[in-house]
């Protein structure tokens, strides 16, 4: 049993210096299985990148359990992997020395490592730039990078933290696509946390609508538009009626729950 499940989580941080607690998540549950694509959203401060970084094993709920394949989860490890907004890579070196990072950690003897990076490379539509220096690199093709950093250790769940959100338009759907090609070839678990509406329908067989103070899942969504995706435009699936009406009573959500954010502030 590979699943990710979730149970009561909550997370309080405490103000150090008065004591004041600021409840950040309460009562989250949902479980995902092998292979699913779950795409979460909602207004800024409901959580969504604090439950992210709980999944990562970089923060401790203060009450709840999270286990994968059936291993409590209590800090990071290469079974988790993780994709940032801005990538996270060390520029200054080659593409294929962040590649390969993970597996110089682990010790992958070299003649392997190399196989799996060109590998890789390959897959996300990079390959004969291993010896570029990343920072000469385009946003785009540094968050591919950040893929195939990822992907390279195998890992069974890959959190995505706005990955796309640095992207102009036209990068940015390309890179939906490629998430969309990567999701179904590799069968792995994706976790991708976003503020586009849009890009959540198009990344997510479900979708989580989370609301704040404190952050809850508000409602849940099961979609049909990453599947299409695989065999469509994304740009038609963006203007199939059922696509916007989607959309519409999502906006409508959001946007009553930060006029009332507002209204109580």
């Amino acid at each position: 049993m590979s699943d990710l499940i979730c149970k009561n989580l909550n997370m309080t941080f405490t103000n150090p210096q008065t004591g004041s607690k600021i409840e950040a998540l309460k009562d989250i549950n949902f479980s995902l299985k092998k292979g699913e694509l779950l795409s979460v959203l909602g207004p800024s401060g409901c959580g969504k990148t604090t439950l992210l970084n709980m999944i990562a094993g970089f923060l401790n709920p203060t009450a709840g359990s999270m286990s994968l394949g059936g291993n409590l989860i209590e800090g990071p490890s290469v079974e988790r992997g993780m994709v940032f907004q801005q990538g996270a890579l060390f520029e200054w070196l080659t593409v294929s020395k962040n590649v390969d990072f993970g597996l110089r950690m682990k010790k992958t003897p070299k003649a392997e490592a190399k196989k799996l990076v060109d590998k890789w490379l390959n897959i996300v539509g990079l390959q004969g730039f291993g010896d570029t220096p990343t920072y000469q690199l385009s946003g785009g093709m540094q968050q591919r990078v950040a893929l195939a950093r990822c992907l390279v250790n195998d890992p069974d769940v890959i959190l995505m933290d706005e990955p796309l959100g640095a992207l102009d338009a036209l990068t940015r759907e390309k890179m939906q696509s490629l998430i969309l090609e990567l999701w179904k070839e590799t069968g792995k678990t994706i976790l991708i946390i976003t503020h586009s509406v849009e890009e959540a329908l198009l990344l997510g067989e479900r979708l989580f609508v989370m609301a704040p103070r404190p952050g809850r899942i508000h409602k849940e969504y099961k979609l049909p538009f990453a599947e299409e995706g695989l065999t469509k435009p994304l740009r038609e699936i963006k203007h199939d009626t059922r696509f916007g009406d989607v959309r519409e009573e999502i906006l409508s959500m959001i946007w009553d729950m930060e006029e009332e954010i507002m209204g109580g502030a």
